[in-house]
């Protein structure tokens, strides 16, 4: 069953006053459409745990350092909406962009330390517009759980401390990432590859598990790292942002895996940024 595309703030939250005054749980899987069976599968994990789920579909201007990968973001609002209707989700919540930003807005949500790395320091803002937009979809909602990929784990971690500082009573669930069968994680942004880039893609995913494999047979990380790299700008990625083993409870820096840890990684291809981390 298609459910309701909801645009104006009353709407929602018509729709969710009696399920609040029920006391259900209510689930919210945030994202910004082009869905694939990533984003489904938060949506099957949300629809598993709670009464009633609402899917976010909202292209956040303020999440986008480079006008081009705004104007680029593939935007298929009718065919995400196809994909959702055997999840018979309660609504989906569309909101045109005065209803999260109305004339005036002047507040920016701000998690410090966690954003200071990686993604953070790549794309100056980034995690200010993704902690903001976050904050308004959990209180337009009314969420008690929010879902979350594993795929963006610095952003899974930045959405858990900010829902536990702001006292949000939100319960944030990080999800598996999913992988296509060559490796490669799902993303919007695979749709942006040309068929040659396409089967170039999953080489990031490959090195990594190089890497891991390295690290388990007792080889220091920095060798393992340099020459992932140069394989990578090889075989035709144009640069590799990053390539961090980082603590998983806090993204400190690492050079083994004494601790629990992951590595991340970014790298263009073809005009296209992809991101990944796996377990080590």
């Amino acid at each position: 069953m298609t459910a309701p595309i909801l645009r104006q703030l009353d709407e929602l939250r018509t729709t969710t006053a009696p399920w609040l005054r029920a006391g259900g749980r209510i689930g919210v899987v945030p994202t910004m459409g082009a869905l694939h069976d990533g984003h489904l599968s938060l949506v099957a994990a949300a629809k598993m745990a709670c009464d009633h789920v609402i899917v976010t579909i909202f292209v956040n201007p303020r999440q986008f350092n480079n006008p081009e990968d705004l104007a680029n973001y593939p935007r298929t609002e009718t065919e995400d909406a196809r994909k959702l209707a055997r999840f018979d989700v309660d609504a989906l919540w569309v909101p045109d962009a005065d209803q999260v930003y109305p004339d005036g807005f002047a507040t920016t949500v701000s998690v410090s330390g966690l954003t200071d790395v990686m993604d953070g320091a790549y794309r100056p803002g980034h995690f200010d517009g993704v902690a903001t937009v976050v904050t308004k979809l959990f209180t337009q909602t009314s969420a008690t759980d929010a879902f979350f990929g594993e795929k963006d784990f610095q952003q899974l971690l930045i959405v858990r401390r900010l829902a536990a500082d702001l006292d949000l009573g939100v319960t944030v669930h990080g999800c598996p990432t999913i992988r296509d069968i060559d490796g490669l994680a799902l993303s919007s942004r695979n749709l942006l590859l040309s068929d040659r880039a396409r089967t170039m893609a999953p080489r990031l995913h490959d090195e990594m598990e190089e890497i891991a494999a390295g690290l388990s047979r007792g080889e220091d990380f920095e060798p393992l790292r340099e020459a992932a790299i140069a394989r990578l700008l090889t075989a035709g990625f144009t640069q590799v942002d990053y390539l961090d083993l980082r603590a998983q409870s806090d993204l400190r820096s690492v050079q083994d895996t004494a601790q629990p840890a992951r590595l991340f990684a970014a790298a263009h291809l073809a005009g296209v940024r992809l991101i990944d981390n796996i377990a080590v």
